[in-house]
């Protein structure tokens, strides 16, 4: 499914070589010494889904699009799917089904699902005004004084974004900020400096989850990371998911991620994570994003009609309070989100009904960044549809 949120787009064409391109280049700058490798997570044993030959089909049809490598869960009545497809790294083994990847606007879901708690237990409001919550926002933010919590959760805020301020034309540009420490608030400034659109309109804007992410912190007095990991990661017992911070390292087997620098792979793995922050900066697999989405979408982590607001998205949006929805070919809806880390894209969606999910995600590397939008929406049709 394409996704709106692309960080490199396919205007930044660049000319790339076959998967054996050495990938031996230098940082722009001293990166941190690494930490000692985390134990890999534990295979579950389960039953094996129906049709694997169709479904492994289609994942090396994404990965042949225009992917170093993909990893995908599915989990449907008949059991669990789990595969992987390509390479984990240039010129490296196959990926297992178990690695880690950066989860992008995935994250997003995670805290709305923090802030639909915080309404639960009414310590805000989703009408309450953004300045009465963050009044620092007062003559920064446009329209703060109006701007409601709901309106942040569905992107409605008129705010911009602020991705177009980051050095990413060409993309050489980003490895100069590659190890900087982004501050929330300096990325909602960027935003706040572009001109507004209508309230009540949908115009995505990551600018708005910092503001949750924010909000959050404002109101618990923790950081949002160890909110997240408290009432959810913890929670679900998801041991491969983590929310980084400023930690640039992916803890256990990963995918590698790929910037185009100078038409070669450069390896991008190791990073800041902050500038993701609230809205991107979630590491997790495909069995842990199965899991909690499972969990949300049956009411284990907010109450009913709260997750109903979720599920509905505002006229002219497929984005309702933190969750995507998905109209599929064979009259399906599905919930879940998708996500751009850069140099990963996942897609996590779960049926109306609960009875099927697919979590998948690539490190995308081509010509065209968009090249892989076909062959998932095929994969995500076949996992999720009825054969």
């Amino acid at each position: 499914m394409p996704t709106p949120r692309r960080i490199l787009t396919a205007a930044l064409a660049i000319s790339t070589a076959a998967l054996t391109v050495a990938t031996s280049l230098a940082t722009a700058t001293s990166a941190p010494a690494a930490p000692e490798p985390a134990a890999p997570e534990p295979a579950v044993q389960e039953p094996a889904a129906k049709q694997p030959a169709r479904l492994q089909q289609a994942l090396d049809a994404v990965v042949a699009a225009g992917a170093v490598g993909a990893v995908a869960e599915v989990r449907t009545d008949h059991g669990v799917w789990r595969s992987a497809s390509g390479a984990a790294e240039f010129n490296g083994s196959k990926p297992e089904h178990q690695d880690l990847f950066r989860a992008g606007s995935v994250s997003k879901t995670f805290v709305a699902t923090v802030v639909l708690q915080l309404v639960q237990e009414h310590k805000i409001g989703l009408d309450d005004k953004l300045v009465n919550l963050l009044p620092q926002t007062a003559g920064v933010v446009p329209n703060a004084e109006t701007i409601t919590v709901q309106q942040l959760l569905t992107h409605t805020s008129g705010l911009a974004d602020y991705m177009r301020d980051l050095p990413l034309n060409p993309p050489s540009a980003f490895l100069a900020v590659r190890w900087k420490t982004w501050d929330p608030w300096e990325m909602v400034k960027l935003a706040a400096a572009h001109p507004s659109t209508e309230q009540g309109k949908y115009k995505y804007s990551n600018a708005g989850y910092q503001l949750l992410g924010m909000i959050i912190e404002r109101v618990t007095g923790h950081s949002y990371g160890s909110e997240i990991k408290h009432r959810v990661i913890d929670r679900l017992g998801l041991q491969g998911t983590t929310m980084p911070g400023t930690d640039p390292f992916i803890h256990g087997p990963h995918l590698h991620g790929y910037l185009p620098v100078d038409g070669q792979p450069f390896d991008l793995t190791v990073m800041n994570p902050s500038v993701f922050g609230a809205p991107g900066e979630l590491v997790s697999s495909t069995r842990d994003l199965n899991r909690f989405f499972d969990a949300l979408l049956h009411g284990k982590l907010v109450r009913r009609d709260l997750l109903e607001l979720m599920k509905k998205p505002p006229a002219g949006s497929t984005y309702g309070l933190g969750l995507r929805q998905r109209t599929l070919t064979c009259g399906i809806t599905a919930y879940g989100n998708d996500g751009d880390a850069l140099t990963y894209l996942t897609y996590s969606f779960t049926t109306e009904d609960g009875r099927r999910q697919l979590t998948v995600s690539l490190t995308p590397w081509g010509p065209d960044r968009n090249s892989t939008d076909q062959a998932v929406d095929t994969l995500l049709e076949k996992s999720l549809c009825p054969s």
